[in-house]
């Protein structure tokens, strides 16, 4: 034993053990942990008690090493200090671990493509992140690896991917698997700039329904460009929500989880032109010949559209069918079966329908809904201005009338079919209804109504 003084202090110091491990002069108070070190391995150790485990009986340590003896006191403040809130980390707990606990059970009750969905995402950071200690998981790895995923990936990606990892690191720390969330304390980069959607022009919307005629969904197509249900209630839909006699839909279904549409505007009746009657009729003949040939195959749901042995439509039929389609029309195959729906908008606004309109067809809860997600189809309708400011300035005279150039500007409700470029009213004779009164360009003539 060695007694030194230092500032009026008395330090008392052991000379180093048998085995070669230094022992500090003073022993360090209950539940304070333990520093020392490893003279034959050259490394300092800190150890601090967990407890018991959950059966009662084995008292857990945690050890953590370092090269010095303040690196080796920092990580032991940071044990204590998960300790003291609750965390229980496991040896090898990692960001890829956390997400397999949290899709096994932090999606209880979600449908099964919410899962897919989530696991893909997941998978694409933790291809980067995955094999990191979820307890030093930092601010600084999260935002790498969203950056690096938006270097590849759309920003609707990388926005998912940090929503999924942010939730399954509050799932860990729910199960006391960590002190905090680091994922929430990042703000997500901007991906890619994903395919803007886009309509079928006048010629293209004739060259698809031409074509759909020989196809086994050439009525799926019909309806969803005619009408402008979503695939998703197309889908979903039955025999006894259609009453061709009146020429009409109820749209209250769809293939979402629980069955229900997707919001309570959703839920519309339809009038139907008379060419997606026709393609109904002859769907229907169709459906009861495969129904003959399956025989006891056949699964009776009552579904409009349906496999060739009843059953429900995937995602994926419909997209082949489609494209299959789109190539019988020479337009390409560039397009998704969800485009019909943008191009019925697009079809309804060229033809001057007003949005506050196109927003009860296409079920959406208010007009502003439509003018955000389809503001690249929407035609500009307020001309109104521009008629009464022609020629300004001195082009209103005091009474009020106007002066040359009038002549030039379309008239309110004008024809405008499906270029801006071409103004002017249709002629009466040239225009077609459909039920409520919605006017559609004439080169479509096959939409009267039913």
């Amino acid at each position: 034993m060695i007694i030194r003084e230092q500032g009026g202090e008395q330090t008392t110091c052991y000379a180093p053990a048998m085995g070669g491990r230094a022992v500090g002069a003073r022993r360090r108070g209950r539940n304070e942990g333990s520093i020392y070190k490893d003279e034959a391995k050259g490394r300092w150790y800190a150890a601090v008690s967990l407890g018991y485990g959950p059966d009662g009986k084995t008292w857990r340590r945690h050890k953590v090493s370092g090269r010095t003896r303040a690196e080796v006191a920092e990580k032991l403040r940071l044990l204590q200090a998960e300790r003291d809130s609750g965390v229980q980390p496991a040896r090898a707990y990692t960001v890829k671990r956390a997400v397999d606990d949290w899709l096994a059970e932090g999606l209880d009750g979600r449908s099964a493509r919410t899962v897919g969905l989530n696991r893909g995402v997941l998978k694409l950071a933790t291809a980067i992140v995955g094999d990191i200690e979820l307890r030093k998981l930092t601010a600084h790895d999260v935002r790498r690896a969203l950056v690096q995923l938006a270097q590849d990936h759309s920003s609707r990606t990388v926005a998912l991917a940090h929503n999924a990892l942010t939730r399954t690191i509050r799932h860990a720390e729910a199960n006391r698997h960590v002190m905090h969330n680091a994922a929430a304390l990042v703000d997500t980069p901007k991906g890619q700039s994903g395919r803007p959607s886009k309509a079928l022009t006048a010629d293209q919307a004739v060259a698809v329904l031409k074509a759909a005629k020989d196809s086994r969904l050439g009525a799926y197509v019909v309806l969803c460009l005619l009408t402008g249900v979503r695939t998703e209630e197309a889908r979903a839909l039955r025999w006894d929500h259609v009453d061709l006699d009146a020429g009409s839909i109820a749209v209250w279904r769809s293939v979402r989880r629980g069955g229900d549409t997707k919001t309570a505007k959703s839920r519309r009746t339809l009038g139907l032109p008379q060419a997606v009657v026709e393609a109904l009729r002859e769907h229907r003949v169709r459906q009861d010949e495969e129904r003959l040939a399956a025989g006891e195959l056949w699964k009776e749901d009552g579904l409009v559209f349906a496999t060739t042995v009843g059953t429900q439509l995937d995602a994926a039929n419909v997209r082949r069918s489609f494209r299959s389609i789109c190539r019988t029309a020479d337009i390409g195959e560039g397009w998704a079966p969800r485009e019909l729906r943008t191009s019925f908008v697009s079809l309804l606004s060229a033809s001057g329908v007003p949005v506050e309109e196109i927003a009860r067809l296409v079920g959406h809860s208010s007009s502003r809904t439509t003018e955000v997600i389809y503001r690249k189809e929407l035609r500009p309708v307020l001309i109104k201005g521009a008629e009464v400011m022609v020629g300004w300035p001195g082009g209103i005279s005091p009474s009020g009338s106007h002066r040359s150039g009038r002549d030039s500007l379309p008239s309110p409700g004008s024809y405008h079919p499906w270029c801006p470029e071409a103004a002017g009213p249709a002629p009466v004779d040239e225009q077609v209804r459909v039920p409520g009164g919605d006017p559609f360009p004439a080169g479509l003539g096959f939409l009267e109504p039913a």
